[in-house]
Order: C-alpha cells, then sequence, then structure tokens
C-alpha cells in the first residue's frame, strides 16, 4: 500500500540526527490539499467512551473514485490511532467512505495489526473495541465532559510522580515546596507488586518528614486511573495479570487508607498539564513531559481536565515506513521514541555517540547532559533534532487540540538542551506553520520546576477533609 509520507514535502527544518524523519502534520495537510482540489470526501469520526461521552473528530478525504484514493488508507488509520491515545473510546464510528471503515475494522481487530491498541482500549474501558461504519452526516454528536482538577494549596501536603526511572517526591505547605526528592527505582520490571508498593510509601514518608503533619497525599504517574484505581499501566507491567488485579488495582486506595488522609492519583500527563497551567495562570494548556517515556496532558479554556486520555507516547509523530517501533505497543513513529529518554538515547547512538557499558537510561541520558556541557562534537544536534521533530509534532497536535500554550518539561529538558529544543521547536513553526508560531506559547518552565514541578502539582489534587 502506498505510503502518506511519499506525499510530505521536506520539511524547512530537517531533524540533523534523523533526516528521514516524515512530519505527520506536513504529510496530512499535502493529502488535504490534495483532497481539496480534487473536490474533499468528508470523513468523520466519533469516539464514544464508555461513560457514555463522545469526542467528535472532522476532517476531508479524497473521493472514492480518486486514482490516489488508496491513500485514504494509511491517512485515516494514522489519524484514528492518534485518536485513540488522545481522547480513548471503546466504539469508533467512522462517518465517510465504507472502504476506510472495512479497512479500520481489519487494522484494529483482536488478530489485527493494531491488536495491541484494540486489547488495551477493551481493557480501559471495559467492553471489546468495536468499529461502526456510517455515513458522515448520521456519526454520533459530541458529547463532551470535564472537571476541575487540583488546585489546592492548603495545608500540608506530600505530592508523589512516579516515572519508569525515578519516583519524585515533594513535601508542600500552603503551596510552598519545603522538601523535594528523586530516587532511582525500576517499576517495570518486577514482577511483585510489593517493590511498588514500598517504593512509593518510602518516597510519601520521606517527604512527609518534613512536614509538622500530613493533611493530604497527591500522585501522578503513567497509565489510566480511575477513581483511584490502576487501570492500565507501563509501570506494573512485569506484574501477572491476577496479581496485578489482587494487588495493584487498588493499591493507591489502600495507601490512602493507611496513611488516613486523602489521596487522589491520576495520570501524569494530566499533572504536567496541570503544572502548566498553575505557572501559567492561563488556558489552554497542554502538558509535554520528556522523562521515562512521554507524558502529556490538557486542560481546557476553562481550566479543568477532560475524561481523555492524552496518552501521547502512543500517538504517531513520523510517518514514514521505517520510522522507530515502540517497544511495548509494537507500532512505529509514535512520540516516546523522540521526546523521553530512550527517544534521545536513540537519537545520540544512532548519530554514533557511545556511553560505558551497563548504563540504564537515566544514566545514559545524565552522561549526554555532561557531553552537552562540555560542548563534545554532535551533541547539540541530538537536541536540536528533538527540538525539530517537536516543532512538527506540535503543528500535529495542533488538529486535535485548541492550543495556547505548551509548557515541556522533564529530565530531557534539563539544563542548556531544553532551550535549544524549544528554540528548534519554534523556528520550525516559524517556517512551516506561520500561523501556529503567532499563536501557540511553547515554554519552559524554570529549571527546578522540570524536575520536579509534576510531584509539587500533584500536592494539589485532593482537597483537605472538612470537619
Amino acid at each position: 500500500m502506498r505510503s502518506v509520507a511519499g506525499i510530505a514535502p521536506r520539511p524547512a527544518v530537517v531533524p540533523p540526527l534523523d533526516p528521514n524523519f516524515c512530519a505527520a502534520s506536513l504529510a496530512n495537510r499535502a493529502l488535504r490539499e490534495m483532497a481539496r482540489k480534487a473536490g474533499p470526501a468528508p470523513l468523520r469520526f466519533a469516539l464514544e467512551r464508555s461513560d457514555g461521552s463522545v469526542s467528535v473528530y472532522e476532517t476531508i478525504a479524497l473521493p472514492d473514485n480518486h486514482p490516489d484514493a488508496a491513500l485514504n488508507l494509511p491517512y485515516a488509520e494514522r489519524l484514528v490511532k492518534f485518536l485513540l491515545w488522545q481522547r480513548g473510546g471503546c466504539t469508533l464510528y467512522v462517518g465517510g467512505s465504507a472502504a476506510i471503515a472495512d479497512h479500520l475494522r481489519r487494522i484494529y481487530a483482536p488478530d489485527g495489526v493494531r491488536a495491541f491498541d484494540y486489547h488495551f482500549m477493551s481493557s480501559v474501558y471495559e467492553r471489546p473495541f468495536t468499529i461502526v461504519g456510517t455515513e458522515a452526516d448520521r456519526i454520533p454528536q459530541a458529547r463532551e465532559s470535564s472537571s476541575p482538577l487540583g488546585r489546592h494549596l492548603d495545608g500540608c501536603r506530600v505530592g508523589f510522580d512516579l516515572g519508569a526511572s525515578d519516583r519524585k517526591a515533594s513535601a508542600v505547605i500552603d503551596g510552598q515546596p519545603v522538601f523535594s526528592e528523586e530516587v532511582p527505582w525500576d517499576p517495570r520490571n518486577q514482577s511483585d507488586p510489593q517493590y511498588h508498593y514500598d517504593g512509593v510509601m518510602h518516597s510519601i514518608r520521606r517527604a512527609a518528614e518534613h512536614l509538622p503533619r500530613l493533611d493530604a497525599v497527591g500522585g501522578s504517574a503513567a497509565g489510566v486511573y480511575i477513581a483511584n484505581r490502576v487501570r492500565v499501566a507501563s509501570l506494573f507491567r512485569g506484574v501477572p495479570k491476577d496479581v496485578f488485579e489482587e494487588k495493584v488495582a487498588g493499591m493507591f486506595i489502600r495507601i490512602g487508607e493507611e496513611l488516613g488522609v486523602p489521596l487522589e492519583v491520576v495520570n501524569d500527563g494530566e499533572v504536567t498539564a496541570l503544572a502548566g497551567s498553575m505557572s501559567l495562570e492561563d488556558n489552554p494548556v497542554l502538558g509535554v513531559a520528556m522523562g521515562s517515556s512521554q507524558a502529556g496532558g490538557y486542560v481546557t479554556e476553562e481550566g479543568n481536565i477532560t475524561g481523555w486520555l492524552n496518552e501521547l507516547a502512543f500517538a504517531p509523530v513520523d510517518y514514514r515506513p521505517d520510522a522507530p517501533a515502540d517497544e511495548w505497543s509494537g507500532d512505529i513513529g509514535c512520540g516516546v521514541q523522540y521526546f523521553s529518554q530512550q527517544g534521545a538515547i536513540r537519537i545520540a547512538e544512532a548519530a554514533g555517540i557511545r556511553f560505558e557499558d551497563g548504563l540504564g537510561l537515566p544514566q545514559k541520558l545524565e552522561a549526554l547532559q555532561a557531553m552537552m556541557r562540555e560542548e563534545r562534537p554532535h551533541v547539540r544536534q541530538v537536541y536540536e533534532t528533538i527540538g525539530a521533530c517537536l516543532g512538527y509534532a506540535v503543528a500535529h497536535y495542533a488538529d486535535f487540540y485548541a492550543l495556547k500554550h505548551i509548557l515541556v518539561l522533564g529530565r530531557v529538558t534539563t539544563g542548556t538542551g531544553g532551550d535549544i529544543i524549544v528554540e528548534t521547536a519554534q523556528k520550525a513553526l516559524r517556517l512551516d506553520f506561520p500561523d501556529l508560531a503567532d499563536r501557540i506559547n511553547l515554554a519552559l518552565p524554570d529549571e527546578k520546576a522540570r524536575r520536579v514541578g509534576q510531584s509539587i502539582a500533584a500536592a494539589s489534587l485532593p482537597a483537605l477533609r472538612t470537619a
């Protein structure tokens, strides 16, 4: 099948160490220009979630009788992939070409190419993922829901952020941090959930030692959390399924009961966006955290969060057929391979930068940052490559989010490398998407907030109990 990558123009800012990067934003724009010239066919998607909420996305495609109509199939599949991980859903309505709906049913099936996505969505929403084809004007109407998140600054609080290579915890008194700490750990390779429980409790108690009392605990972690229950999370993927249901699913509820204080845990991307909203004092905000993986979260213009997943690590940004593959889902060209520790090291090693044997990703990143300070050859280009990819990813995100501010933080942005990432991303936007460059503020927090900002924002999640 012909790839959409074949019609994408060369970016004005080519990622120096990843020159074959095919920006999804440029490829999609090229196909839509072809469709407009040919007389566009409407293409609409509606994603329904188990709570009855519905997200709608509208675009255009080539008419079925166009000689290049086959391009609609990979184009639609990549859009659906993004929508699934941005908004989530258990039923996908495809309004438009029956050929597109049939193609998607084959791809997103229990034994299809996207079986991982099928099973993930079926697990999160506790019903089989289903695709329904219909006319473009007969898809369900949008029914979005949103709710306030955090911003509670009163009292003595602990906030934690659980990453794949370290866990962070902060002690906060009336909104002011008095202690922050990062502790290395390796949760993804542990099959005994006691390891995870002990690690979380250790971080909470270490931070609580710096408070006169403990009033509340808030936490963020990669994955899907509903009412403080773990639904799906990569941090626990080493735990057998039966043990997961017994020991992990309700772990945070149990920790809150043992501590005797309000405890709330949510997806780390949501807390990233909350941290941005709180520091910028403006909305809407998309938060992008470049840590062990890529976390994403979104705060609406009203300052609320949605019921969306915002798992941008799995959202495709590179359409080339030989893009790097994600180790968990097996899909290619997804954000985690560009905007994370593993992405940074992948780019560095491909450029010939060598690290000591036996180092894990966090240690390799620290070594890369030390090389940056020493101005070693090619190291600056690692960050320029990430930045160029980010600029075109931002343009892609703008197709799916209403954007005003994008806050970029996480371990990869530590030091001058973070400034290079943002400067290069802004240059790519100015040259290829000047309208977006004028209206989107791409920002870094200060150095301390880049590293522990999520755990501090997480502390604000629970409301204190009233007497």
